[in-house]
Formats: C-alpha cells, structure tokens, sequence
C-alpha cells in the first residue's frame, strides 16, 4: 500500500560526492534531514569536517572520506574506505555531484582540460558508482544520482568541454539504468539550473549576469539551494522505484522556455 513513507530515508546509507561545497553539499543536507546516514566525499578536508559537524550537531549521522576523484586509479580504494565509515554496512546510494567547471573559450581548451573534465565529469561517476554495485544488487535496491546540468542540452559560452560533459551524463544515467535497474537500482540524473555555488561563481557576482539568468526562468528567479531538497529526497527514496533512466530538470522552467 502507498504510504508517505515511502520518502523517509531513515537507516538509508548515502555517499555524497563533491560534498564539500556547492550542489553536493546541499544535497547531502537533505538526505541527512530525511534520515539518511551520509559519507561525504571530497578533497578539501576542512570543509568536510565542517559538514559533518553540522550534520552532528543536529544528531544526524554523517562520516567523511578525503579524496581526488579525478584519480581514477584511486576509486576502488576510496570506494572502500566509504564502505569500512560504515562499519561495512551496505551503501544504499550515491550522489555523483563532484564535478569541475573550468569556463574557457573555445581556442582555450586543451588536451589536459579536455582530460581533466571528462574525466571527472562523466567517467568518475560511472567508475565509482560502479564500486557500490555489488552489494546494491545482492539486497535489489540502490539509487545512483548523477548531477547533469542546463548545458547537457543547450550550448553556453566558454562551456564546450563541461557542456559535452554533462551532455554524456544524461546517457551515462540512461545506460547505467539499462544495465542496473532490473536488480532494484534506479539510476537518475538531476539537471540544475542557476544556484549559488562555487561552480556558478562567476554569474552570481555580477547583477547583469544574475538577473538576466533569473528572468530566463519561468518562475522568474533564479534557484535557492533549499530548493533541491523535494527532488533529492525523492529520487533518493523509495517513492521512485519506478522511475529510472531519467535526468529531471530542476531549473525553475529554465529549459521550459
């Protein structure tokens, strides 16, 4: 029988990558809010320390892991030390918002550039979300939640090699949940619009900038971070086990117009 429920995350056990700041950080917040035990993921351990005390003072539990996901070499070995945070507990899901946005002009872009986004971008993702697989498939139930973005299907300025990146994550997701799904592991993506992080800097700091994203919206304002926490805890729960394969825009009717 449906019941509300179906959205609490209590017990649930969540990594949440690029969690340090940004879109990460926010997420992860509101799956420690529903009930989720958290393993934050990211290089910058200050600002983990700070995350996971916040999380603590409010008595959520909540666990950090230092680590370079551009390292691919290294995965397995973070993978790892995320499952041993829990006590070697079975990881429920992950959030692949770890990600890197460099802005450069299309004669700019170089081969290491190149590397670097598409690397952490897109293969990061599948490589690690791949590590918690197993253990997923044996208990038929996980969720992997990419972070995709306005540029998987529209083209901005100074953003070629992110926009190919974050294209590939829609199809990423798609066929992550082609070769998941029918073991109990929905796989989606989540497409943000403007939100003030680190990543989205640039067009925060300026009023010309700033406004003319907002009023590209349909609602008329650009997006406030609270206002990934419905969509988060949905995907994250066990309300969309029948949705997979799917990147969800969260953008205010950005895309809509």
């Amino acid at each position: 029988m449906a019941s509300l429920d179906q959205f609490a995350l209590n017990g649930r056990r969540f990594v949440v990558t690029g969690a340090s700041s940004g879109i990460g950080r926010a997420v992860a917040g509101h799956l420690a809010d529903a009930g989720a035990r958290l393993v934050l993921v990211a290089r910058r351990e200050a600002d983990l320390v700070s995350a996971v005390e916040e999380m603590q003072d409010k008595g959520q539990a909540a666990a950090y892991v230092v680590a370079d996901l551009s390292e691919r070499e290294n995965l397995a070995a973070v993978a790892a030390s995320c499952k041993a945070s829990v006590a070697g507990e079975v990881i429920d899901g992950i959030v692949n918002a770890a990600g890197v946005n460099l802005r450069q002009n299309v004669e700019e872009v170089s081969l290491e550039s190149w590397d670097l986004t598409l690397n952490l971008n897109l293969a990061t993702p599948f490589f690690f979300a791949r590590e918690f697989v197993p253990e997923m498939r044996a208990q038929h139930y996980g969720r992997v939640i990419n972070i995709a973005s306005l540029q998987s299907t529209r083209a901005f300025p100074n953003g070629l090699a992110y926009g190919a990146s974050k294209g590939g994550v829609c199809q990423l997701t798609r066929a992550m949940a082609e070769a998941w799904s029918r073991y109990g592991i929905c796989c989606n993506a989540m497409a943000p619009g403007f939100f003030p992080t680190e990543l989205t800097a640039p067009v925060f700091d300026s009023d010309e900038s700033r406004n003319r994203a907002s009023q590209q919206t349909a609602i008329g304002r650009n997006g406030e971070l609270d206002d990934l926490f419905g969509l988060s805890v949905f995907l994250a729960s066990a309300a969309s086990s029948y949705i997979t394969g799917q990147t969800l825009a969260i953008d205010g009717g950005y895309s809509a117009k």
